[in-house]
């Protein structure tokens, strides 16, 4: 008994140490959380309004007109924005449909500094064989702080400012033809058949929560580094806590079952 109980004990006390962590980060007054709140269902707003490639003001749900596929990025990420973008050029090439007739693509800066004359620039190094000759249909937008944060709001999309850079996630929408957000795709390079399969549930309007979501949870932006690294702590003290409440279990049944030896003897 004595065993069960230091073992009942060393699982308390990793459960509380676990359950403290984001209450330490808070009063240490580390950054805000950066990361993906998936808004399923949600509308994008009708009033929000950005700049295109010309420095047109532009409505961006009236420029949803088909299934689409939306990055949210910043164009002097010295990171995973551009891989993000080579990312998504990649998957239009090799995912068999048609862009302009089958879906189409809309980019936006969240950096308010940002021009129109920056997003032609940035276009042109993603633009290859099949999207070229439809580059209308891969639209770069750029826009003031309030739209920004309207839209990264609506979408669950949360960034913070770090210096001259952003701690922000990576992640790809795909919205219905009614601006409905219908899927978040995560990470930075996309598998054809799953943003395909997106984009036929989007035209539906059929909206589906993301399972596979390990990288949320055992990767996290470091700033310095300007990658994704792996949260140790997190992997390590659940491998604990489920180690140990497994030799909790298995001392529970071995005293249980000495008992019922004790006694039938």
């Amino acid at each position: 008994m004595k065993k069960i109980k230091v073992v009942f004990q060393v699982v308390v006390i990793l459960v509380l140490g676990i359950l403290a962590m984001p209450a330490f980060a808070q009063v240490e007054g580390l950054e805000e959380e950066v990361g993906i709140v998936e808004h399923l269902d949600t509308i994008i707003p009708a009033n929000l309004t950005f700049s295109n490639e010309l420095g047109q003001p532009v409505q961006l749900k009236s420029l949803i007109t088909k299934p689409t596929i939306l990055s949210l990025v910043y164009y002097d990420c010295p990171g995973i924005c551009p891989q993000l973008l080579s990312g998504v050029s990649d998957v239009i090439e090799k995912m068999g449909m048609e862009l302009g007739k089958d879906y189409q693509v809309i980019t936006v800066s969240f950096n308010y500094d940002d021009t129109p004359a920056a997003s032609v620039e940035k276009k042109k190094n993603f633009l290859r064989a099949h999207s070229k000759p439809r580059a209308e249909f891969w639209q770069y937008l750029t826009g003031d702080s309030a739209n920004i944060y309207a839209l990264s709001h609506t979408l669950g999309y949360n960034f913070t400012r770090a210096g001259n850079d952003f701690m922000h996630p990576s992640c790809i929408m795909v919205l219905s033809p009614e601006g409905k957000v219908t899927r978040y795709l995560y990470g930075t390079s996309y598998l054809p058949f799953d943003v395909k399969m997106a984009i036929v549930e989007a035209l539906k309007g059929k909206s589906r929560p993301t399972i596979n979501r390990v990288l949320e949870y055992c990767f996290s932006y470091d700033p310095e580094g300007r990658k994704y690294t792996l949260q140790v702590t997190k992997i390590t003290a659940t491998i604990i806590i489920f180690l140990a409440a497994t030799l909790f279990i298995y001392l529970i049944i071995r005293s249980s079952r000495k008992k019922l030896k004790t006694q039938n003897n």
